[in-house]
C-alpha cells in the first residue's frame, strides 16, 4: 500500500513516528509530507525519517497568511499525489480532507480535542475525512458518526512504555536528575484556538517558582519571552529528549494542554491552568477518572496555590500517581499499534 503521511505540527511527528516505523518495517511504501513549523523539520531530521517540505518558505501568522497558506499546502500535495498515487491519506489536517474526496481517496484524520474547542478546523477538515479517530471521550460534535473512539490517548502513541523508556542517562546532559526538580511549561497561546485564552503570567509564575523551589530545582520551557527574574530558570532542551526529563519530573505545571497529557501518561502529577479547563474531553478523563493532574481555571488562582502546595507536601507522591498511572495502562491501549492497524486494514480501491 502506498499511504501520505501529512504532518503540519511538531505534535504530529511524535503521534506519527513508531506508526511510520511500523508501516514501512510491514513493507509498506510511505511518504511524509510537512509544512515549515517550529521544530517539526529538527525534529524529522534527528529521528532520520526522510520527508518533503512543501512549504519552506512558512506562511505569516495571521488569518490571511493562514490561508494562503492552506492554498498553497493543498495544491503542493496534490501536486505530490500526481507523482506518489497514494493508497491512502492520513494526518491532522484541513488539506488532506480537501484533496482526499476530489482525488477519491480515503482519508484517516487523528485527533484528541473536542469540536468545540477547535470549531474552525472542525468545520473544514471533518466533512472530508473518511474517519476521525480519537479518544473515547472526545466529542466531535455532529461528525461524531465518522468518528472511531478508543480507549486511550495520542500521547499513548510514543510514550506507553511499550514505546517509550525513559533513561536518567539523558537528564544527566542537562542537570542531575537525582536532585528532586520540576517543570513548568508557558505556551505562546497564539494558534487560531487560543484567541483570548488567558493562561499562567509573570506574576503567578513568579509565586510558584518561590513555592517550589524549597523543595526542588524549577526549569522553565517556555514560548513566549520571560522576566530576568523567571528567565534565569529557562533550560533549552533538546525536542527529542524532552520525554525523558519529564518522565523524572517531580510535578509539571503549565498552560499546554499536551504537555499536561504527557505528564499524565508517565505517571508525573500535572497542573494546567488556562482557560481550555473542563471543556476537553481527554484531559477531563486523565483528570477525573484516573485523578493523574489537576484542571483549574484563571480565575481561581488561589485555588492553584493550594493545589501545587498540596502536591509538594505530598510524601508517596511518586508512589500514588505512578499506581494510578498503572490503573490507567490498564485500561487504555497502545495507540501507535492502533493507529497503523487501521491504516493497513482499511479498505482501498484497488488501482488497475
Amino acid at each position: 500500500m502506498r499511504i501520505l503521511v501529512y504532518l503540519g505540527h511538531p505534535a504530529h511527528f511524535h503521534n506519527y513516528k513508531n506508526t511510520i516505523a511500523a508501516l514501512k518495517a510491514h513493507g509498506h511504501e510511505v511518504e511524509v509530507l510537512i509544512k515549515k513549523k517550529d521544530i517539526l523539520e529538527d525534529l524529522l531530521k534527528n529521528a532520520g525519517i526522510p520527508y518533503h517540505n512543501i512549504l519552506e518558505e512558512g506562511r505569516k501568522n495571521s488569518k490571511l497568511g493562514i490561508m494562503l497558506g492552506l492554498l498553497k499546502q493543498t495544491w503542493r500535495i496534490n501536486q505530490f499525489c500526481n507523482r506518489f498515487h497514494p493508497d491512502i491519506l492520513t494526518g491532522s489536517s484541513v488539506e488532506n480532507s480537501w484533496i482526499g474526496p476530489l482525488r477519491g481517496l480515503p482519508v484517516i484524520n487523528i485527533g484528541e480535542d473536542d469540536a468545540s474547542v477547535v470549531p474552525s478546523y472542525a468545520k473544514l477538515t471533518y466533512p472530508g475525512a473518511s474517519v476521525i479517530l480519537c479518544p473515547r471521550s472526545c466529542d466531535c460534535g455532529k461528525w461524531n458518526y465518522k468518528a472511531v473512539k478508543y480507549p486511550g490517548y495520542q500521547e499513548l502513541g510514543y510514550l506507553h512504555p511499550e514505546n517509550f523508556t525513559p533513561d536518567k542517562e539523558v537528564v544527566r546532559k542537562y542537570f542531575d536528575p537525582d536532585k528532586p526538580y520540576f517543570i513548568m511549561r508557558f505556551s505562546g497561546l497564539n494558534a487560531h484556538h487560543d484567541v483570548g485564552i488567558r493562561g499562567i503570567n509573570n506574576d503567578i509564575a513568579k509565586r510558584l517558582v518561590q513555592m517550589m523551589t524549597p523543595h526542588g530545582n524549577v526549569f522553565i520551557t517556555s514560548e513566549r519571552p520571560l522576566e530576568a527574574e523567571l528567565d534565569q530558570y529557562r533550560i533549552a532542551i533538546n525536542p527529542l529528549d524532552i520525554h525523558h526529563v519529564m518522565a523524572f519530573a517531580g510535578l509539571y505545571i503549565g498552560d499546554s494542554q499536551t504537555m499536561a497529557a504527557e505528564a499524565g501518561v508517565l505517571g508525573v502529577p500535572f497542573v494546567r491552568f488556562n482557560d481550555f479547563v473542563g471543556r476537553i474531553g481527554y484531559l477531563n478523563e486523565l483528570e477525573n477518572k484516573y485523578k493523574l493532574g489537576f484542571g483549574i481555571k484563571p480565575d481561581e488562582e488561589e485555588k492553584l496555590y493550594q493545589t501545587v502546595q498540596t502536591l509538594l507536601e505530598m510524601d508517596d507522591r511518586k508512589a500514588a500517581f505512578q499506581e494510578r498511572r498503572g490503573i490507567m495502562l490498564s485500561e487504555c491501549i497502545n495507540f501507535a499499534d492502533f493507529l497503523t492497524n487501521y491504516i493497513e486494514t482499511y479498505p482501498v480501491k484497488k488501482k488497475r
